[in-house]
């Protein structure tokens, strides 16, 4: 291997692992956005209709056959 092989095959390793570096951070942020817009989103649509237990222990606003495991009592005007 000659020297000039050596420089050419480190500075494609080390632009391999800035590279990689830099696309790590960006998907990381890219994530971290989407997962807050889907909490806002979720937090929105539980707190006008999500699923909750009556007084009588039925479900309300439960469509699927399994059940949350703790889902929260119904608020009295929805009864």
């Amino acid at each position: 291997m000659t020297r000039a092989e050596l420089v050419k095959g480190s500075a494609t390793f080390i632009a391999v692992i800035v590279a990689g570096s830099l696309s790590v951070h960006f998907v990381d942020r890219q994530f971290a956005l989407a997962e807050a817009d889907k909490a806002r989103d979720s937090a929105a649509q539980s707190s006008s209709s999500g699923a909750c237990v009556g007084a009588d222990g039925s479900w309300k606003n439960w469509v699927w056959a399994n059940v949350p495991m703790l889902s929260p009592k119904c608020a009295a005007d929805d009864r």
